[in-house]
C-alpha cells in the first residue's frame, strides 16, 4: 500500500518548457543556444545564436503564459506535487549579478500561488540544465570557483523568496551525468573551443572533476542556507539512475557492473548523501593522476551540507560485458548492451519495471533516506485520431507496470515518498529537441518545425492517471 500521505504528480524543466526565452528581463540559458539536427536526432550548439535557425526551447510550449491552464489540469488529476525548475538566467540574467530580476521572481511567485491554490506542493530544481550562457561564455562554468558563490547567492535569493511557499527542493539535476564528458555543459557549463559534438565533447578530466568538486560544494552550501532560511526545507539530491546488469554469469561482467554503479550511480550520492568522497572515487583520481585542489574549509562543508533526501530518474535498465560485439541499445544519455529478456520503446530504451524495484531497494539499502522518483515515463509518438484524441494505452501500460513495482519496494520497506511523473505535459525532448517524442497526460499541439498552436488536449492516460491518484494508487486498470 502507498502512505496515505504520498506525493502524486509530474515533472517538467523550464529549459523544456517555458520559452518567453528574453521576456521579462531573461537572459539567455545554455539551452537557449541548442538546436536540433533532424537527421542526426541530436542536439547542436551554437556559441552565437543563429537568428535564422530554429531553437526549440525559445518557445517550449510556452508555459510562461498558459502556466495556469497548464496547473488547473493538473490539479484536475489531482497532483499532490508538481516537480519544475526555476530558470537561473530568468532570476539572475547573467549569472553573475549582485541584483535580482524582479519580473523574473516575480512570475514564479505567480506560478507557486497558482500551485498552492489548488494544494499542489512544488518541487524545485535549482539547476536544470539552465546554466546562464554568461557563465559559460567568462568563467567557463564551474570549472572557476566563482561561479560557486553566484549559485550559492543565487539559491539563497529564490529560498528566501519563496520560504512560505515551497518546501520541496532539489539542488542540481542529474548531477552525475558530470562524471561522463557529455556532462559537462549541461551539469558543469563547461565549453571547450575544440567541441563541435555536445555529446562526444574535447574532455579534460582534471578540469571536468575539479569542476564537478566545485558543484558537490556548491550544492552543500546551498542545502545549508536553505536550512538557515527555513529548517522545515526538504533539500534533496537528484541521480539519473542507471541501472546495470551483467549480461552473462562471467564474474568479469559482474566486477565491470560494479565497476560503472559505483562510478555513475554511487559517487555522486555517496558524496551528497554521506557527506564525503567514497573510497573507489578517490582511487580513481590517484590511477588517473587527478589532483583535485580542495579549499580548507571544503570537507566540512560537504559533511554540513549532506541532503534530506535521495531522488533519482528512472527510465531502463542496461547491460554491461567485457565480451566484444554484443548488441547495443540507447536509453537516457548513455548506452549499453542489449537485455534479451527486455521489449524496447521506439527509441530503443528497455521497458524494465522489475529493474525500478530492484533500484528503490537497492538506493534505500545503501543510504537510509527518504526516496522520490522524480522522472521516469515513456517518450513515444503520439497519435490524435479523426476524434481529436490520443488513445496512449502504451504510456498507461509502461505507466501502470512501474507503480505496481513501486508498491512493492515499499512492501519490501523502502521510504518511497513521492512519484513525479516525466513530462507531466508533452514539453521538449532534452537530448534530441524534438516534440514528436512525447511523454504527457496532455499533448500539446507543436511539431518539430514549431508549428503548431499549443493548444491542449487530454490524452486517455490522464483520466486513466486521475484514478491512480484518487486511489492512492489502487486503482491501475483502465
Amino acid at each position: 500500500m502507498f502512505p496515505k500521505d504520498f506525493l502524486w504528480g509530474g515533472a517538467t524543466a523550464a529549459n523544456q518548457c517555458e520559452g518567453a526565452w528574453q521576456e521579462d528581463g531573461k537572459g539567455a540559458s545554455i539551452c537557449d543556444h541548442m538546436r536540433s539536427d533532424d537527421k542526426k536526432r541530436t542536439r547542436i550548439f551554437d556559441r552565437i545564436i543563429d537568428s535564422d535557425a530554429y531553437y526549440p526551447n525559445h518557445e517550449g510550449i510556452d508555459f510562461y503564459h498558459h502556466y495556469k491552464e497548464d496547473i488547473a489540469m493538473f490539479a484536475e488529476m489531482g497532483f499532490k506535487v508538481f516537480r519544475l525548475s526555476i530558470a537561473w538566467s530568468r532570476i539572475f540574467p547573467n549569472g553573475d549579478e549582485t541584483e535580482p530580476n524582479e519580473a523574473g521572481l516575480a512570475f514564479y511567485d505567480d506560478v507557486f500561488d497558482e500551485c498552492l491554490k489548488y494544494n499542489i506542493q512544488p518541487l524545485v530544481t535549482l539547476s536544470h540544465f539552465e546554466i546562464p550562457y554568461h557563465l559559460v561564455e567568462k568563467y567557463n562554468g564551474f570549472s572557476n570557483r566563482k561561479v560557486i558563490d553566484f549559485f550559492v547567492h543565487y539559491a539563497s535569493t529564490v529560498m528566501n523568496r519563496y520560504k512560505n511557499k515551497v518546501k520541496y527542493w532539489l539542488t542540481f539535476n542529474e548531477i552525475n551525468f558530470a562524471t561522463m564528458p557529455f556532462g559537462s555543459l549541461n551539469v558543469l557549463g563547461m565549453m571547450s573551443d575544440k567541441t563541435k559534438d555536445l555529446f562526444n565533447p574535447s574532455d579534460n578530466e582534471q578540469e571536468r572533476y575539479q569542476a564537478l568538486h566545485h558543484v558537490f560544494i556548491a550544492s552543500a552550501k546551498a542545502v545549508i542556507e536553505g536550512h538557515k532560511i527555513n529548517p522545515e526545507f526538504n533539500i534533496g539530491c537528484m541521480i539519473a539512475h542507471m541501472t546495470i546488469y551483467p549480461l552473462t554469469p562471467n564474474p568479469e561482467d559482474v566486477l565491470q557492473v560494479q565497476k560503472w554503479e559505483n562510478h555513475l550511480n554511487h559517487f555522486c550520492g555517496d558524496v551528497q548523501v554521506k557527506g564525503e568522497y567514497p573510497y573507489f572515487a578517490k582511487k580513481m583520481f590517484e590511477r588517473k593522476k587527478i589532483d583535485l585542489e580542495f579549499q580548507a574549509e571544503d570537507k566540512q562543508i560537504l559533511k554540513e551540507g549532506k541532503v534530506d533526501f535521495y531522488s533519482f530518474s528512472y527510465y531502463s535498465s542496461y547491460c554491461t560485458t567485457v565480451s566484444e560485439g554484443k548488441e547495443l541499445t540507447a536509453g537516457n544519455l548513455m548506452n549499453g548492451n542489449k537485455n534479451p529478456y527486455l521489449q524496447a520503446s521506439e527509441w530503443g530504451w528497455q521497458i524494465d519495471p522489475v529493474g525500478l524495484r530492484y533500484t528503490l531497494n537497492k538506493v534505500y539499502d545503501r543510504y537510509h533516506i527518504p526516496i522520490m522518483i522524480v522522472e521516469n515515463g515513456l517518450g513515444a509518438e503520439d497519435i490524435v485520431n479523426q476524434s481529436g484524441e490520443v488513445i496512449d494505452d502504451y504510456r498507461i501500460d509502461y505507466l501502470r507496470k512501474h507503480i505496481i513495482a513501486m508498491k512493492e519496494a515499499i512492501e519490501d520497506g523502502v521510504e518511497l515518498t513521492g512519484y513525479t511523473m516525466w513530462g507531466c505535459i508533452d514539453l521538449i525532448s532534452s537530448s534530441t529537441g524534438e516534440m514528436k517524442k512525447r511523454y504527457g497526460f496532455i499533448h500539446v499541439n507543436k511539431e518539430n518545425d514549431g508549428s503548431g498552436d499549443l493548444s491542449r488536449t487530454r490524452k486517455k492516460s490522464f483520466y486513466w492517471y486521475k484514478k491512480v491518484i484518487a486511489s492512492n494508487g489502487l486503482q491501475l486498470e483502465d
